[in-house]
């Protein structure tokens, strides 16, 4: 599907993505709600009262500062010559260069890849990071492809936004179905055409490229951090409590490591292949060692299998939407049993269903606190690879560790003062940092 031309409506991206088939197949986005750009402008809009004197600067954030739409021709292995299409978007700079993943999947869009990069930019600014927000994507199926057609669409899509990225201006990281392979073949390709080598171009790397340790664990271990801290929060234990996970994949698994070693039950796993429940708790390290073998959870033997649909339904004290955006709509949101929700996902809730989960007294950890973990440990890897001097795995977790729980505790005392979500707070907290720095530096010409 080609995208049609873009203005600054909020409608024409509601139509795009709303005419978009769900990319995961999970839930479907109701007609009438939000799909992810126009569920950022929305949490633009409940955050601007909050501002202050720095409202005249909020049109900034509902605008990305630069949009790249590139083509991304290859030789496929049959001899053939095949096209995609590639995106990158720089939301915004005033605090640092940009950063944010690269998604490889044949439903990514430039309405989405904008609202990604929006959310990147109020993410790196909550935890106090000094990047901007970025995000990029190819629309391809990487299933269909070989990996030397793979290694050829990622070395040739660098090659085409090797304008507008570099260590000191825009820095891609690993997304959906992209990781650090993916990645060095990222680096090797920008530092071939600068004539030099850049390890800092891009973070998620192998370690013996200048990755950095812990880093693919990061995301998924920032998931458990800031949920030990909601937990403590509400007044209950992980230990014992039963979670519910959506998204088996770097995210929800290494989650599902760190919950059951901290003694909790993950009672049901859904992935794009199916969606599996255990009452007692499913057995996550045997879950991992299928998924490597079958490509998903589906005919897991030690646990039931479920309607995909009925993963709302699941008894649970914590929910982790770790998959793509708009799972979490007001089709399902009444039907959700947890306590807490906190998301590994970046946009799996609409503005819609936060209302309603607000209504029923269900904590949400939103996206730009709860995954955190990944940019942050890119974060400690572009320093690493500035400095040439790297850090042990264990100070790794603990700077991580540390950043995050100081996170949560900003956002979750601005959240009290104000009388507002979660969500909100972190928007109060990332938003003011980011137009902070955009009346500080002024207008240019």
């Amino acid at each position: 599907m080609r995208v049609p031309s873009v203005s600054l409506h909020r409608t024409s991206y509601a139509h795009t993505l709303a005419s978009t088939p769900n990319p995961i197949g999970l839930s479907y986005l109701p007609s009438h709600e939000s799909s992810a750009w126009d569920m950022y402008l929305q949490q633009i809009d409940r955050v601007t009262p909050f501002l202050g004197d720095l409202t005249r600067w909020v049109e900034t954030l509902r605008r990305p500062k630069r949009a790249l739409i590139v083509d991304v021709p290859i030789h496929m292995d049959d001899g053939r010559i095949a096209h995609f299409e590639g995106f990158r978007v720089q939301h915004n700079t005033s605090r640092g260069p940009g950063k944010g993943g690269v998604r490889f999947h044949q439903d990514v869009t430039l309405p989405e890849v904008m609202a990604l990069s929006a959310w990147m930019s109020v993410k790196n600014a909550a935890l106090n990071l000094p990047f901007g927000g970025a995000k990029g994507g190819v629309r391809v199926d990487p299933r269909l492809l070989s990996e030397g057609e793979l290694e050829r669409v990622a070395r040739r899509y660098t090659s085409e936004i090797g304008v507008i990225i570099g260590p000191n201006k825009d820095i891609p990281a690993p997304d959906v179905n992209t990781n650090d392979r993916v990645m060095a073949w990222m680096m090797d390709t920008y530092s071939v055409n600068q004539g030099t080598t850049s390890t800092g171009v891009v973070t998620g790397k192998p370690i013996a490229l200048g990755g950095s340790l812990g880093r693919r664990e990061a995301t998924g271990r920032g998931v458990f951090v800031v949920t030990l801290e909601a937990a403590k929060k509400l007044g209950f234990e992980i230990a014992n409590a039963q979670i519910a996970i959506q998204g088996f994949g770097n995210v929800g698994s290494v989650a599902a490591q760190l919950f059951a070693h901290a003694g909790a039950h993950i009672a049901a796993v859904q992935d794009h292949t199916g969606t599996v429940y255990n009452q007692s708790g499913l057995g996550v390290e045997a879950l991992i060692a299928h998924v490597a073998v079958h490509g998903g959870v589906f005919g897991f033997k030690d646990a039931q299998c479920m309607d995909k649909d009925a993963f709302w339904d699941v008894p649970c004290d914590i929910l982790v939407p770790a998959a793509l955006e708009t799972q979490i709509t007001s089709l399902n949101a009444q039907r959700i049993q947890a306590r807490l929700i906190v998301e590994g996902a970046n946009g799996p809730t609409t503005p819609q269903a936060d209302d309603i989960l607000a209504a029923r007294n269900i904590l949400v950890v939103p996206d730009v606190i709860a995954n955190a973990g990944g940019v942050t440990v890119s974060y400690f890897e572009w320093v690493q690879d500035f400095s040439s001097f790297f850090w042990n795995e264990e100070e790794i977790n603990a700077r991580l560790t540390h950043t995050m729980q100081a996170a949560f505790a900003s956002v979750w005392q601005v959240a009290q003062e104000k009388q507002v979500s979660l969500r909100t707070a972190a928007f109060i907290v990332g938003c003011t940092r980011i137009l902070q720095a955009r009346a500080l530096r002024g207008l240019y010409p």
